[in-house]
């Protein structure tokens, strides 16, 4: 079965299915999951069919795409609907998620009075109410019953409860919270069916967002609770005329099976500014929508189009994160663009790198608030070198401002986008100097995903998601791909870091088990003080002792482990890795901008 043909099924959905079952069915869950998935799917319009077996169908009717309610999931055995095929079809297909933007319509206009009263979370500043700390309660308890269990013992069961729980918080005004547990689910489902897209560290962000979101729930108030709240939809505020000059497109794929466009333009003043059409579809659809017009006031140019014009709006409504609204008082016509070396686009590669890491690392911190705002974009000048080859695939090896080298990456390996077959082009001409735009990857030595560069002939701009080189295109065509000499990943002594990440990644496959028989960590404790990390080293030391730690009653029985305890150490554990590995990341820009003699930092000064 391929579960792209199924709809996404409602998180309450999924949990209704799967706590009607009686425990024994309950115990077949997770086999029936992966017994369907081996039968024959088809897709009819709002309807997708799996032929159980030669005489029995399971159909999911998702009128507007997503199936709402048990009724729409019907089974034609003589069990139904008390069957386990219900709940296995459930738990199969791709859990829903409002869309990250709108496909059809206009952007929400600047809400008043009225949306304010309609939306609890952002008139009540003050503290969580009783109904919202008991939803946080159960999101942290289902959070903690994955961490346990590991990857490995998550199975259907599990997720249908992060899946209630998240209703429940969503229903009560905490979608941030909501969110990060249908990440948790989408990267729990991905880890079982062994997708290769997915990424142990993904899953290790995912449930930390989780506690650590839900853990606040309880303790913050005002502007802090406003943004562990989060917000369903974005507020959009009045930004009166704008001249908007653009920069590039970039195709956008998303785990919960949304499709799209992002085309990126600044102002005048530099302010970066995006305009998207992302919906159900995956890359097919971000392919075609490219070649759609903007939705935004009169203007007919196509995304592709946008990206290399300007445009002129008026009456403009901006979110926070700098999205464009497309609200009806919004008026935009077109005009003309502006190269990358002309002005007011040549400004934004004239700051250091050092800067634009620094403020790419404030809105791509794993757990800043999604509200902040600010862009993850940098803006360098390069040349390259050849490729490079890393565990998980080659990379391009460029050199910056200082003569340090950048690792670029490809911002998505679906074979569907044309971002690896041009980066593998690219590696082709080593002595080019591109100008370049990528997002920043937090890591030890300067990283980013390449998305858009100026064309190796000189002549306009190459979109690395959309638009496909040819050998033509490189100064020497018949050359073959070069391989860059080896460089250094990182200045300076190596990180010991790694122990303790190494002990927080290890904990989400295979639960806590797999630290409690560790036995003593002292040794790994002492390296890692040695390093300068006092605090990673307590951090260590006590996760694995909570892990190991287990009571028995009078009669030597083992009581039922504390999942709380646990909790609570792997998040402070895993929150604090990613705060140093930030930290180093922005050390080792800062040696971009100082130059390739200058001091790195220290592990301890990072880290401090």
């Amino acid at each position: 079965m391929n579960t792209a043909q199924l709809p996404p099924v409602a998180p309450e959905v999924t949990a209704t299915l799967v706590e009607g079952l009686s425990p024994r069915l309950r115990k077949r869950l997770d086999a029936a999951v992966t017994k369907l998935g081996t039968r024959p799917t088809h897709r009819e319009g709002d309807t997708a069919r799996i032929e159980v077996d030669d005489e029995t169908e399971l159909r999911l009717h998702a009128p507007g795409g997503v199936v709402a309610k048990a009724e729409d999931i019907v089974c034609g055995c003589l069990l139904a609907p008390a069957c386990v095929h219900r709940a296995a079809a459930a738990c199969a297909a791709p859990a829903a998620d409002p869309a990250p933007e709108p496909a059809e319509g206009p952007a929400p206009e600047v809400p008043g009075p009225a949306a304010a009263a309609a939306d609890p979370a952002a008139s009540s500043p003050g503290t969580a109410s009783p109904a919202q700390r008991a939803a946080a309660d159960a999101l942290w308890a289902a959070g903690a019953a994955v961490l346990e269990a590991g990857v490995d013992g998550a199975g259907a069961v599990a997720q249908s409860a992060l899946l209630r729980a998240a209703h429940t918080a969503r229903i009560r005004h905490l979608p941030r919270a909501a969110g990060a547990a249908l990440s948790v689910v989408t990267l729990l489902r991905a880890a079982r069916a062994g997708d290769p897209s997915y990424r142990t560290a993904d899953l290790v962000t995912a449930l930390a967002e989780l506690l650590g979101t839900a853990r606040r729930v309880g303790t913050a108030s005002g502007a802090e609770l406003a943004a562990v709240r989060g917000r369903v939809r974005r507020p959009y505020g009045q930004d009166g005329s704008l001249r908007l000059y653009g920069l590039f497109t970039e195709p956008v794929v998303t785990d919960s099976g949304h499709g799209g466009v992002r085309t990126w333009v600044a102002g005048a003043d530099g302010r970066l500014f995006t305009v998207g059409d992302v919906a159900p579809g995956g890359a097919g659809r971000a392919l075609g929508v490219a070649d759609r017009a903007v939705r935004l006031g009169d203007s007919a140019l196509t995304h592709r189009e946008l990206g290399r014009a300007g445009l002129a709006v008026s009456g403009a409504t901006v979110s926070p994160d700098g999205r464009l609204g497309a609200g009806k008082g919004v008026k935009a016509v077109t005009a003309r663009g502006a190269a990358w070396t002309e002005p007011p686009l040549a400004a934004l590669w004239e700051t250091p790198p050092s800067e634009q890491a620094a403020r790419a690392l404030r809105s791509t911190s794993r757990y800043a608030d999604p509200d902040a705002g600010g862009s993850d974009l940098l803006f360098l000048d390069v040349e390259l070198l050849g490729a490079v080859g890393e565990p998980g695939g080659a990379c391009l090896l460029a050199l910056c401002e200082g003569g340090v080298p950048v690792r670029l990456a490809v911002a998505d390996d679906d074979p569907a986008l044309a971002h690896r077959d041009n980066l593998t082009l690219l590696a082709a001409a080593p002595g080019t100097r591109l100008r370049i735009i990528g997002r920043l990857v937090p890591a030890p030595h300067p990283r980013l995903t390449l998305l858009a560069c100026s064309h190796p002939t000189g002549e306009g701009t190459v979109d690395l998601g959309l638009d496909r080189l040819g050998r033509a295109d490189l100064p020497d065509p018949a050359a073959p791909v070069h391989l860059a000499p080896p460089h250094p990943a990182g200045s300076g002594a190596p990180s010991p870091l790694y122990l303790l990440e190494r002990r927080v990644e290890q904990t989400v496959p295979a639960g806590r088990a797999a630290l409690g028989m560790l036995g003593d960590v002292t040794a790994e404790a002492r390296r890692i003080r040695r390093g300068g990390l006092p605090t990673a080293a307590e951090l260590l030391t006590a996760l694995c002792a909570s892990a190991a730690r287990r009571e028995r009653d009078l009669f030597g029985r083992l009581l039922p482990a504390d999942t709380d305890d646990f909790a609570a150490h792997w998040l402070a554990a895993a929150r604090y890795t990613a705060a140093v590995a930030e930290s180093l990341c922005a050390a080792a820009w800062n040696a971009v901008g100082e130059g390739p003699g200058a001091p790195s930092l220290s592990v301890r000064e990072a880290s401090g």
